[in-house]
């Protein structure tokens, strides 16, 4: 858990809407969508908030600048996951999934040795407190439809595009 302490917010208007970015003064905390931010605000911390970048975020912003223009495939932030063992271990494997590439909720269940748990699975993906950077967004339905995003199914599609992958519907 994150300490009582400051944390940055800012908001920026990105090429696919709105993003709230959160970060403590040595990494990211949040990366959320409309819709999320007073979610996210729910913590039983309570930290100052400071609407102003910081280091991190003007790092962040930078990489994933060059991510919407298809300069950048792999993201170099530092970033704190605040979760349950088993959100860490769901989101842990998200990393793993390379840019431009999917797999369905049933495979990232059976890669964290709980294939029964793919609706859990799910549920944890929904929580992914830094979208986009933590690419939940590449996690697709066994059908290989789009299910599940917490920015939505048009937002969804549009990273996937962003990513070279136009065949999911």
């Amino acid at each position: 858990m994150m300490n009582s302490t400051t944390l940055y917010f800012y908001e920026w208007k990105s090429p696919i809407g709105k993003l709230f970015l959160y970060a403590t003064e040595t990494h990211l905390v949040g990366l959320l969508f409309q819709g999320d931010k007073e979610y996210f605000l729910k913590r039983p911390d309570h930290p100052v908030i400071l609407q102003q970048t910081n280091a991190v975020i003007d790092l962040a912003l930078q990489q994933l600048s060059e991510y919407f223009s298809g300069k950048r495939k792999v993201f170099d932030l530092p970033c704190q996951l605040l979760g349950t063992e088993f959100q860490q271990k769901v989101w842990a494997e998200l990393e793993k999934i390379p840019y431009g590439k999917t797999i369905t909720y049933k495979t990232q269940a059976e890669k964290i040795q709980a294939p029964k748990a793919v609706r859990a699975v799910g549920a944890a993906n929904g929580k992914n407190p830094i979208g986009i950077i933590i690419p939940c967004h590449r996690v697709v339905g066994t059908n290989g439809k789009l299910v599940g995003y917490a920015g939505g199914f048009e937002l969804k599609a549009k990273l996937l595009q962003i990513e070279g992958i136009s065949n999911i519907h």
